[in-house]
């Protein structure tokens, strides 16, 4: 696709500026897309280098500046576009009504909304539009122990109910789905709108379910359940979300009826509007470890349409739930009021409560009152349609149902009460065994069955709100059975008149309790002669009919016979150590059985290519990775290794340290041990010591005299702006070494200080005084007395007595001397400071006051002297000790890592560090400081660092470094080849562990903490219960300790193996450690101050946000106060004040009252300890006023804690984006850094700050810039010409001559310097900082930008101080900015969450500028954890702009989420670990390693149940693998092994794939171009639509369907895989699930029975112990009927072992208690489908961006962020080449089509992504 350019004219210019056209406007190529500046070197810059700043603003024309117009121009239209819907291109997909209308039964209610209709379209789409953009994100993230969130009832109702569904399957499935929630940890609350109770009324049985449910929640669990809101937008509501502010409130997007569908989007459209973030019921999916979901993010524009449309979605609401009396219409001309029926229900419980005054189960109530009330209100309404019918009434008549006759309708009534009493005597064990019946109501009893239904709900209603009475609820989800109730239908009808033989007896029980039963029903319908109990059929009418089934594709049965249950038996001692406790219990298949002996004989496969690589696995790779003969990879290398120095030198000082191996001195290690034995010191020592003793002294005179020289100036500098003059104190400070000079510098310097307050004193008179200018002297007062205590002699302290009593701090000055005495108001200084000593040293010094440090330095450091807990951390070092590392980002922890390494670096040449970093740029940053930092001479083949990640590795094998990420990682510990490699790790190092906690990847951190066997660090900042992980390690270090003492003790093939490797090493043994130790340190080296900002008008006003404000009352009750809210203490005296306020009558007010307070009294240094001390106990004392009663008092405090932000709009946002980065500068709160979690409006923000500044230079310079440039660059060419016909040698030229030619050369200096002056950027319109690098250093940073497209922009922003950083960059990009905001150039950078792990980019402050649902508790405090630069901040800034407050608490409050793990298996894994066990060498050792991973998930730590059900799962796993020809009976991997395993991340597709190719599709399918080896574009796009729908998988909520939409240039659907490979799909799906269900079935002997036949939330019990048998309940069982493992609950509705064959129902039909869930189970769903069974579309991004090439058009068609888009196609290109090299690896024939066309689409794929970044 040819590009359109714009390129500038200026014939001078060195560059050419791209501007890409989106793919609508370009044709042909594929390089098209993002509407973003671009910058492409040309030659001369090749051969140039950089421009220098002389050039740069030549460059900056005025083009340019109206091409980035254009841009933003551009920006807003295409906002504009995808705002406005354009109505007339969408169509609405109608879709069948789920439920058929029923004349017989009808409820009418009168609802006029022709008036709304308009409306209500208009609102479908916005709710379509705003849905679309839905995530699937893990909806648990910061919510579990400190938020909420809501259920709407109504929608998880709409969730579950079906007209199958059997009554307590119903409620066993909602409280499967509850319970899913609440063992998660989950907070959350249900909430059933009153309003909506009407729109069931239709639906009885489901109006009877909801309200049963309401009940059932409220009664018999601990949920809390709302039912006192009308609707979403009643004043109640809205005081509720204001009060308790859910997290997200989980809802439908459609309903039973249009009516409840648009109730429900008025519900969705009010929730966003208040902020309330929406998860759409329909797509909610669960796992063992999280629940996931599609998360609506609130937004701007949806609050916006609520204020547009806010009168129309009121008028709406009221007409939807406002309707008249509804009536009731039995076969269409019996017709009744709704009251009528709560009329009769309300009189006959007042009648049955005199008949059971004792109260009764609720079973019989309800069945006795709907019985008795259906049958009084039906021979009423039979009653009065008995009068004459008119001719046209005949007519009417015959076309309708007859209705059933008062008699008939009491037979129904007694099977009814039959089969409830049935329910109140039988077990669940023998109801699951009745029957299943393919028969159904006939049409003239299905309306009497509705009413009863609505007479039944009505009861409930009523018996509910009966207090007086004892009614036994718990068995509500039990009310009725109609399959129970069908079943006694059936045999009445047909069976029972057969003859005797067919007439079985009752049982004594339940005939008692069935007459009992009718005859409450008889009373109380005394009016009614109903007849007796018996015969229970009186009448002859046929009730039954045979049901009428459609047959689907969705809803095909398994006629199949099950195969026999067992398993297929395995030869492994592997498999027997550790799943043979489960392997014993299970049933084994015989050697004949037709299972295993068809099992596929495939060729052993033996892996030779090493993983993600195109080399060989060979001896040589191990040590030798780059051609040492190739000059052009050795430049490139030598390249590399310049800029990791270069990269290394701007994340560490410290020079680099020489490394020499202790193998090289070890022998004179004993000799140097007794020498430092020595009492008495050698003659040579003694004068080494005096040498160094004078040197000192003549260093300190030198600074002394320094010091003098300077001495006067700093004073003066002091006197006249003290903050410039402390400054430079500090500077001069830094440069001392000397203690003495130092302490005399602080003496004067305090003078000096308190000078300058006096001489404010005498200036402000009685005005308010400068309180920072006292602080100055106070904290110098503090560093005296802290540091030099030591130094000071009697004059020195009764100077600073003498200091203290000028300050008014009297009490103090006292205390100092060791006098006692009170103060005199009279007496006091004239420049005393008018507050009390405690709070002026809190509220004024605040981030000025000490830590605690140690003074003793250790001499394993040299730059600074280590806290307690860094000494803790090297000891563990030295002892080779495991350590887990907790610590606040900058604190210091890193530290370690690189003491670490110096310690393996000097054991030998051959020990190795791993160094395991969770990103690519953690990675890089890393490798450079190692660079940076170490230096050692190795031998050739060896190197001292190497990286590994997935798309670039070097050095791999034979460094003693490696840096990679943890999945490249566990290649290398998986694989069989690397074993000699392993068993040179000495130690290993995790940064980041927290990642354990993530969603992706977790269980790979997981596989490598459990398989290495040497010692490891673990770091983070953020790891919320380090107690629990410290554990789980030690657990795993105990079993290492056991299996390597086994392991020497092993066969004497392995200790063979372990003698060659020792004898082939040299590194040194050292003793071996299993302890894990926990380091803790929670102190910041800087308080954090959170700032909320609004804007007001054009200015912005910015609140200091107090932690506290963050709390609520509840949430204090519920949760306390989190641990990790921490208060500065001007923040700490901020709560007092404001306790003391709110509660003026406060007991405790004086003892805390800081001049009071213990630790404070009468203290001339107090300290952060001290200061976090009084924080503490005002955190107690606010959590004891709840305890006291004083909840009003506690809110009141939290209220006026909390700031005020006015909110202001996404678009006055952005466009006052500038200003605000301007008000910061004015603040002096940058370098800053500006986290925007979506990469468009990274960039689009930093490109924001620097149009700005281009346009205020625009004001500064003269009118025409460009025009006076132009005139002195042709001056000046001129003038150089005229010189350059002088000669050389200008004695030779005459005075004339040699006059004009000095005239010339004052010319030309003239020329140049207003040329300089016109093109260097003036200082008020950049922010970057010249004198932080010098020229040299960045034209070679520059330089590595020259052939990026986007260098010379970027180049230009950071000549302005502003920079941007996400993941879509390129490395170099990314480098450049982080290299020049570290040297303290660039001083503002928008970016991503790229920045939150780990990368070195201190910063001020910290700003949060778009909320995003990715914006949690774990990525807040890792980003904000940026803020504060140790060494050069007193304090870190973190500013909210335009975050929600309800978020930004949220933020502040919420606690880290925990580590719970990963589901840590996968049939790849387990393959992975079997191939390893059978290929290795050493057998011990891999064995031990597999059993490692196998036995240490931190899923199952301390959890029995979830280990049983892992070891269940392998065991599928291996059956799985067997019959698939993966591994034989003794586990040695067969077939397509390796290609699988190659393939892991891509479970289970990996699978399909080999089984297109077994089959052949790919060959039929990649046929080339005739005559050449190139396919044609239709061929590629077949090949990316079958990979699309294979790895590409991320699905769309169903509802994006909804409507017809043309869209720009996406599909967005991605269309069926080709018929032959959709067939293939269907035949590997059902093996699967045949093979699924057959481990089911084989493994349900394993379930807990017990628990089977309880509810799972509510714990409600079906056992039934007092069951005493019936002929009749044991003739209506199928004892053939097959339900082993199936849940009883599910077996109600009908569920058999062979439906278990179809994966739809697995979750909700098998034995809950066996933990199996069936998102383990490998399928590849062609089609799947949401609650509402409606189909969830592919997104088509893969395949749309191979057609058309755009990033940009993703974002808007397919909706998704650049950001997520830019990686999944980064993941799908790497995916084509990982193909394309497991295929090559096992293909012989280099031209084969299959791998020719993988090759050419994979370089296609490649070049079209880098084209559109």
């Amino acid at each position: 696709m040819p590009e359109s350019r714009s390129v500038m004219d200026s014939a001078e210019d060195n560059f050419k500026k791209v501007v890409h056209v989106d793919a609508n406007e370009s044709n042909g190529s594929g390089c098209s897309g993002h509407k973003k500046i671009g910058f492409i070197a040309t030659k001369e810059d090749e051969d140039g280098g950089s421009t220098s700043d002389s050039d740069e603003m030549h460059k900056i024309s005025n083009k340019m500046e109206t091409t980035v117009l254009r841009m933003f121009k551009e920006e807003e239209d295409r906002e504009k576009e995808v705002k406005d819907i354009d109505t007339s291109t969408i169509e609405e997909v109608t879709q069948q009504p789920s439920q058929t209308e029923d004349k017989d039964f009808r409820i009418v209610q009168c609802r006029d909304m022709r008036k709304y209709l308009g409306f209500l379209k208009c609102l479908r789409l916005n709710i379509w539009t705003f849905l679309s953009k839905a995530q699937y994100v893990s909806l648990l993230k910061d919510v579990v122990e400190s938020e909420f969130f809501v259920i709407d009832g109504d929608s998880m109702l709409l969730m579950f109910i079906d007209k199958k569904t059997q009554y307590l399957n119903f409620f066993y499935q909602i409280e499967c789905f509850l319970q899913d929630f609440t063992e998660k940890g989950a907070k959350y609350v249900i909430t059933f709108f009153k309003d909506a109770e009407q729109m069931y009324f239709q639906y009885p049985h489901f109006l009877f379910l909801r309200t049963a449910l309401i009940e059932h929640l409220r009664r018999n669990t601990s949920i809390t359940v709302h039912t006192e809101f009308f609707n979403c937008l009643s004043s109640k509501w809205e005081i509720f979300l204001k009060e308790s502010y859910p997290y997200f409130i989980i809802v439908s997007d459609t309903g039973l009826t249009p009516c409840q569908r648009d109730f429900l989007s008025i519900l969705i459209a009010h929730s966003l509007s208040k902020k309330i973030n929406v998860v759409l019921a329909s797509g909610l999916e669960y796992d063992i470890i999280r629940v996931y979901g599609y998360h609506v993010q609130n937004a701007y524009e949806h609050r916006l349409f609520f204020q547009k449309y806010e009168q129309d979605l009121q008028c709406a609401c009221e007409n939807l739930v406002r309707y008249k009396e509804p009536l009731i219409c039995l076969y269409e001309h019996l017709k009744l009021n709704l009251k009528s029926i709560q009329k009769e229900v309300c009189q006959a419980i007042h009648l049955l409560k005199q008949l059971w005054p004792g109260g009764s189960d609720i079973r019989r109530v309800v069945c006795v009152l709907a019985c008795a009330v259906g049958l009084k209100i039906y021979n009423t309404m039979l009653g009065d349609a008995d009068t004459p019918i008119e001719a046209n009434g005949v007519k009417s008549a015959r076309r309708r149902s007859e209705p059933l006759s008062a008699e008939e309708a009491a037979d129904l009534c007694r099977m009814q009460c039959l089969a409830v009493t049935f329910l109140l005597h039988m077990p669940l064990s023998q109801r699951a065994q009745i029957r299943n019946m393919k028969f159904c109501w006939t049409k003239q009893v299905l309306p009497l069955v509705k009413m009863q239904q609505l007479c039944m709900h009505f009861a409930l209603v009523e018996l509910c709100d009966t207090k007086d009475w004892k009614l036994d609820l718990t068995c509500l989800p039990d009310l009725n059975d109609d399959s129970l109730v069908i079943n006694l239908a059936h045999y009445y009808e047909v069976e029972y008149t057969k003859g005797l033989e067919f007439q079985k007896d009752l049982g004594k029980e339940v005939e008692n309790d069935y007459q009992l039963l009718w005859a409450t029903v008889k009373k109380l319908s005394a009016i009614y002669s109903f007849g007796d109990a018996f015969p229970v059929r009186k009448t002859s009418q046929v009730f039954l009919e045979q049901e009428r089934t459609v047959a689907s594709r969705d809803c095909k049965v398994y006629e199949e016979e099950i195969p026999n249950i067992g398993l297929i038996p395995v030869k492994s001692d592997l498999v027997q150590i550790y799943a043979g406790d489960v392997l014993k219990d299970l049933p084994v298949l015989k050697c004949n059985d037709p299972a295993i002996t068809s099992l596929t004989k495939t060729k052993e496969y033996d892996e030779l290519h090493h993983w993600h690589s195109d080399r060989p696995l060979t001896e040589e790779y191990e040590r030798v990775s780059h051609s040492a003969n190739d000059p052009k990879e050795r430049r490139e290398l030598q390249k590399l290794q310049t800029f990791r120095y270069l990269y290394g030198s701007t994340l560490d000082n410290s020079p680099s340290k020489l490394i020499v191996c202790q193998a090289d001195v070890s022998g004179n290690a004993k000799a140097a041990v007794k020498k430092a034995q020595k009492k008495h010191k050698s003659k040579a020592e003694i004068i080494t010591e005096e040498n160094k003793r004078r040197l000192e002294a003549k260093e300190e005179e030198k600074e002394q005299e320094k010091w003098q020289a300077l001495c006067e100036t700093t004073v003066k500098k002091i006197k006249e702006n003290q903050t410039v003059g402390i400054n430079a104190l500090e500077k001069f400070l830094k440069t001392l070494k000397s203690r003495s000079v130092k302490f005399s510098v602080e003496m004067t310097a305090l003078s000096a200080c308190l000078q300058a307050w006096k001489e404010h004193c005498r200036e402000q008179g009685n005005k308010s005084k400068d309180l920072s200018k006292a602080v100055q002297a106070m904290r110098r007062i503090h560093i005296l007395l802290e540091k030099y205590r030591d130094l000071m002699e009697e004059p020195h302290l009764q100077k600073l007595t003498k200091y203290l009593k000028l300050l008014g701090f009297e009490n103090l000055a006292c205390s100092l001397s060791g006098q006692t005495g009170e103060s005199s108001k009279q007496n006091r200084s004239k420049y005393a400071i008018k507050v009390g000593s405690a709070r002026f040293q809190l509220q004024y010094m605040d981030c000025y006051l000490l830590r605690e440090e140690r003074n003793d330095p250790d001499p394993r450091v040299q730059h600074f002297i280590p806290d307690a807990w860094q000494r803790e951390l090297l000891d563990a070092v030295d002892n080779n000790e495991s350590a887990v590392i907790v610590a606040p980002t900058s604190s210091g922890k890193t530290y370690a890592s690189y003491y670490c390494m110096e310690k393996v670096l000097k054991m030998s040449n051959e020990a190795v560090l791993v160094y395991v970093a969770p990103t690519k740029a953690l990675v890089n940053q890393v490798a450079g400081t190692v660079y940076s930092r170490f230096t050692k001479s190795l031998p050739d083949g060896l190197a001292l660092c190497g990286v590994f990640t997935r798309d670039y590795h070097n050095d791999v094998l034979n460094s003693q470094i490696l840096v990679t990420v943890p999945q490249c990682l566990e290649i290398l510990m998986l694989s069989p080849r690397c074993q000699k490699w392993t068993q040179r790790i000495k130690y290993v190092i995790f940064d980041e562990i927290h990642c354990l906690g993530g969603e992706i990847g977790a269980e790979v951190w997981e596989h490598l903490l459990v398989t290495i066997r040497c010692p490891f660090l673990a770091l983070s900042a953020t790891v919320s219960d380090p107690e629990h992980l410290t554990e789980w390690l030690q657990s795993v270090k105990r079993y290492w300790q056991l299996a390597e003492n086994k392991i020497e003790r092993s066969s004497t093939n392995s200790e063979n193996f372990t003698k060659k490797c020792k004898a082939k090493s040299k590194v040194q043994e050292q003793k071996k450690s299993y302890r894990v130790r926990l380091v803790l340190y929670e102190e910041r080296c800087n308080d954090l101050e959170k700032y909320v900002c609004s804007l007001k008008g054009s200015d912005f006003t910015i609140e200091h946000y107090h932690p506290c404000g963050a709390l609520t009352v509840n949430h204090m009750e519920n949760y306390g106060i989190p641990s990790d809210l921490s208060l500065s203490p001007r923040e700490s005296i901020q709560l007092y004040d404001t306790m003391a306020k709110v509660w003026q009558q406060w007991p405790r007010a004086q003892e805390l009252d800081p001049e009071e307070f213990l630790s404070f009294k009468n203290k001339v240094v107090i300290k952060k300890t001290d200061a976090r001390k009084y924080e503490q106990e005002l955190k107690k004392e606010l959590s004891k006023w709840i305890a006291l009663g004083q909840r009003q008092k506690v809110n009141e405090v939290l209220e006026h804690l909390k700031p005020k932000p006015v909110e202001f709009s996404e678009q006055d946002k952005w466009k006052h984006f500038a200003n605000f980065v301007e008000k910061l500068h004015e603040m002096d709160k940058l370098p800053a850094i500006f986290f925007i979690l979506n990469i468009h409006s990274v960039e689009h923000a930093a490109l924001t700050v620097f149009f700005n500044l281009l346009k205020k230079q625009k004001t500064v310079h003269s009118p025409d810039p460009g025009r006076e440039k132009e005139h002195f660059r042709e001056e000046l060419r001129k003038v150089t010409k005229m010189l350059k016909k002088y000669p050389e040698d200008t004695k030779k030229l005459s005075p004339g001559k040699m006059q004009n030619m000095e005239l010339l050369m004052t010319k030309k200096k003239q020329l140049e310097m207003r040329l300089k002056k016109l093109t260097t950027i003036p200082s008020v319109c950049t922010y970057a900082d010249y004198k932080a690098v010098d020229e040299d250093t960045l034209s070679k940073i520059f330089h590595r930008l020259r052939f990026e497209r986007r260098g010379y922009l970027q180049q230009m922003m950071a000549r302005r101080g502003i920079g941007y950083h996400h993941g879509s960059m390129t490395t170099k990009e990314r480098q450049t900015v982080e290299m020049l905001f570290r040297l303290g150039y660039i001083k503002v950078v928008t970016a991503t969450s790229s920045l939150a792990l780990g990368i070195n980019m201190p910063c001020k402050s910290v700003v949060f500028a778009e909320d995003s649902v990715f914006l949690d508790a774990l990525n807040y405090r890792q980003m904000s954890g940026r803020a504060g630069r140790r060494g050069q901040d007193i304090i870190g800034n973190v500013f909210f702009y335009d975050i929600p407050l309800p978020k930004v608490e949220r933020l502040i409050k919420s606690n880290i989420p925990q580590l719970k793990g990963q589901f840590p298996l996968t049939i790849s894994l387990i393959l992975r670990l079997m191939l390893l066990a059978a290929k290795a060498d050493d057998r011990a050792d891999a064995k031990a390693k597999a059993l490692s991973v196998l036995k240490h998930s931190l899923m199952s730590f301390g959890k029995k149940r979830h280990a049983e059900m892992l070891k269940i799962y392998f065991m599928f796993s291996l059956q799985f693998l067997i019959k698939e020809g993966y591994l034989d009976q003794e586990c040695n991997p067969r077939g397509f092994a390796g290609l699988v395993t190659h393939l892991h991340y891509y479970e289970p597709s990996n699978f399909v794939l080999v089984s297109f190719l077994v089959k052949g599709l790919f060959h039929k399918l990649c046929k080339p171009i005739k005559g050449s080896t190139v396919f044609s574009e239709d061929v590629l796009e077949k090949l990316v639509l079958i990979l699309a729908n294979l790895f590409g998988r991320k699905y769309l909520p169903a509802c994006a369907m909804k409507y017809k939409f043309k869209f720009s240039q996406s599909k967005v659907f991605l269309e069926d895989l080709p018929e032959e490979f959709e067939d293939a799909v269907n035949e590997y799906n059902t093996k699967v699930q045949e093979n699924f269900a057959h481990f089911l079935l084989t493994t349900a002997k394993l379930a807990d029975m017990e628990k089977e036949y309880k509810l799972p939330l509510s714990q409600t019990d079906f056992t039934s112990q007092n069951w005493h048998g019936s002929q009749l309940a044991s003739y209506l069982m199928d004892n053939t009927k097959r339900i082993s493992a199936i849940s009883p609950f599910a077996c109600l509705s009908g569920v058999v072992d062979n439906d278990l064959f179809h994966e739809d129902i697995v979750n909700k039909a098998v034995l809950r208690s066996l933990g199996i869930n069936i998102t383990n189970c490998p399928l590849l769903y062609l089609n799947k489908y949401d609650y509402q069974r409606r189909r969830r579309p592919l997104n088509a991004y893969a395949l749309d961006f191979y057609k058309h090439g755009s990033l940009v058009t993703l974002t808007i068609d397919n909706w998704l962020n650049e950001g997520e888009a830019y990686y999944a196609l980064k993941d799908f290109s790497l995916l084509i080449k990982a193909i394309g090299t497991s295929l090559s690896e096992l293909c012989d024939d280099p031209n084969d089509n299959v791998l020719l066309a993988f090759k050419q689409l994979g370089e296609n794929y490649e070049e079209k992504l880098k084209c559109a970044t």
